[in-house]
C-alpha cells in the first residue's frame, strides 16, 4: 500500500470517529434538551398548582366577604349578587361548583354555593326519614342509627362481631364518616356521581339505567346544621308561647284590633267561656295554623318570633332550598308533593318569606301540612352553606379542588370544615374543560 492510500485510510477512519463523537454529543444535547423541556413543563405544571391553590384560598376570603353581606339573618344569597363562574385571580381562575335546587337534569354543573341547610341532620334524622332516601337499605339506616347511638348499645341486625367492626356510638363528625359504618359502599354513597358534582359525566355510570342522575347518600346529609333561636343582635327573639311580648310585638305590627283578634285564635276558652287558656306550641307552623293569620302576615314576623326557649335549633330543613329527594323524607310527605311544592316555590319566588308558603301551597288542612305541624321540621333560614371550590392556573393547568363549609350561626364567618377533592378529579363539566382547551392553544 503506497503513501497516499495509508494516508486517505487514516483520514477517513479519523472521519468515521469524529462523526460518532459528534452523533454522541448530539444524542447528549438532546437528551438534556429532552429532560430539560420535560423539567420545564414540569416546572409549569408545579407553577400552575401553585397557583390554582392560592386562586382556591382566595376565592374562600371571597365567599367569606360574600356571606357576610349577603347572608345576614338566615338568608340564603342569591347567586346574582356574587361571581361563581370562571373568576379570574391573578392568572388563576376559580369556580364554586353547586346543586340546583329544582332538581332539573343537566349536562353542565350549576356553580353557586350549597345551602347546608336543605340537607338532612345525620345526627338528628329518625328512623322514618331515613328509611326514605333514595336507594338505602334497611340494614345501613340501622347501622347509622348504631353508629351514633351515645348507649352503646347494637342496634343493627348483623351480627358485628364476626366482621370484626366496631360502632362508634357517638354523633358523627363529618358526613364522609358515613364511609367507617357497616356496609357502606361507593355506589351507595356516591352513586352515580363519582366525582361528586351534581351531574353525571360521560365517564360515570348509570347504575340504574335510566338516563338520570341517581346522587349518593353523601349528597342528602349534612351535620352542620344549626340556627340560632337569636336576633343578630344576641337579643331573644319572642316566644310565641309567652303572651305579653308576643301582644306586644302584634300590637307594633298589626295594630291592636287585629292583635287581639290573633291572640284570641290562640288561647283556648272553657265550655262556659269563662276562663282561657293559653295554647302552647312546639313549632311556628302550629302556630301559624292556629292563629288565623295570612301568609303575608306571617312574613312579617316569622323572623322575631319562636316556639323555643333554647339558644340554638338543630335539624330543620330549608324548604326554600331543599330538593325533592330530602323533602319526600319528611314526615307526611311523598315525591308528588315535594314536586308540588318545588313547583309553587318556582312560580313564586316572591312569596318564600316564611314556612307558611308551605300551606299556601298545599292548604292549610291538609294532611300533610298538618303531619308537619306536629314537630319542628322546617325553616326558611340557613346559616351553613358549602363553597366547593376547584381552580385551574394559568393555561388551565393545576386543577385544584378544596370543599369548605362555612357556619354563620354563631355571629362571624367561620370556616368548620375544609376538605381537598382534588383526588375525584375533573368537576368543571365538559364546556369549561372546552373553553379551557381552546385558550391553551391560543
Amino acid at each position: 500500500m503506497n503513501m497516499f492510500s495509508r494516508q486517505t485510510s487514516c483520514r477517513g477512519s479519523a472521519l468515521v470517529v469524529v462523526l460518532w463523537i459528534a452523533f454522541g454529543l448530539v444524542t447528549v444535547a438532546l437528551y438534556f434538551a429532552d429532560a430539560m423541556s420535560a423539567e420545564l413543563r414540569a416546572a409549569a405544571n408545579r407553577t400552575a398548582g401553585l397557583t390554582a391553590d392560592q386562586a382556591i384560598e382566595g376565592a374562600a376570603r371571597y365567599v367569606s366577604a360574600v356571606l357576610c353581606a349577603f347572608a345576614t339573618n338566615g338568608v340564603v344569597p342569591d347567586p346574582s349578587q356574587y361571581q361563581a363562574t370562571a373568576v379570574p385571580v391573578g392568572n388563576a381562575r376559580f369556580w364554586i361548583i353547586g346543586r340546583d335546587p329544582s332538581g332539573a337534569p343537566s349536562t353542565e354543573p350549576l356553580f353557586a354555593l350549597i345551602d347546608e341547610g336543605s340537607k338532612l341532620s345525620l345526627n338528628r334524622a329518625g328512623t322514618n326519614l331515613l328509611f326514605a332516601l333514595p336507594n338505602i337499605t334497611p340494614d345501613f339506616v340501622q347501622a347509622i342509627l348504631d353508629w351514633r347511638s351515645s348507649t352503646g348499645a347494637t342496634l343493627a341486625a348483623v351480627n358485628y362481631a364476626t366482621e370484626d367492626y366496631t360502632a362508634k356510638h357517638a354523633p358523627f363528625e363529618t358526613v364522609d364518616e358515613l364511609r367507617l359504618v357497616y356496609g357502606a359502599t361507593a355506589d351507595l354513597l356516591a352513586g352515580d356521581d363519582v366525582n361528586r358534582n351534581g351531574i353525571r359525566d360521560d365517564n360515570e355510570p348509570d347504575l340504574n339505567h335510566n338516563g338520570l342522575l341517581d346522587p349518593g347518600l353523601l349528597e342528602y346529609f349534612t351535620v352542620f346544621g344549626r340556627e340560632p333561636n337569636l336576633h343578630s343582635d344576641g337579643t331573644p327573639l319572642v316566644n310565641g308561647n309567652n303572651r305579653a311580648p308576643l301582644r306586644s310585638l302584634l300590637r307594633a305590627t298589626f295594630g291592636v284590633a287585629r292583635a287581639e283578634q290573633i291572640l284570641a285564635r290562640l288561647t283556648r276558652r272553657s265550655n262556659n267561656g269563662r276562663t282561657t287558656t293559653p295554647l302552647i306550641f312546639s313549632n311556628l307552623l302550629a302556630f301559624y295554623l292556629q292563629s288565623g293569620m295570612t301568609s303575608a302576615e306571617f312574613a312579617q314576623i316569622a323572623s322575631a318570633v319562636t316556639a323555643s326557649s333554647a339558644n340554638y335549633i338543630y335539624g330543620r330543613v330549608n324548604v326554600n332550598t331543599a330538593g325533592a329527594a330530602v323533602l319526600t323524607c319528611l314526615p307526611g310527605m311523598d315525591a308528588t308533593t315535594a314536586q308540588q311544592l318545588i313547583a309553587y316555590r318556582l312560580q313564586n319566588p316572591d312569596k318564600l318569606g316564611s314556612i307558611a308558603w308551605v300551606a299556601d301551597a298545599l292548604g292549610n288542612a291538609n294532611a300533610i301540612v298538618q303531619t308537619l305541624a306536629q314537630g319542628d321540621y322546617l325553616t326558611t333560614h340557613s346559616y351553613q352553606f358549602t363553597a366547593d371550590i376547584a381552580a385551574v392556573g394559568p393555561y388551565g393547568r393545576g386543577y385544584r379542588r378544596t370543599k369548605f363549609i362555612f357556619d354563620l350561626s354563631a355571629g362571624a364567618v367561620q370556616v368548620v370544615y375544609r376538605q381537598d377533592l382534588s383526588r375525584l378529579g375533573w368537576a368543571l363539566g365538559s364546556k369549561a374543560r372546552t373553553t379551557l382547551l381552546a385558550k391553551d392553544t391560543k
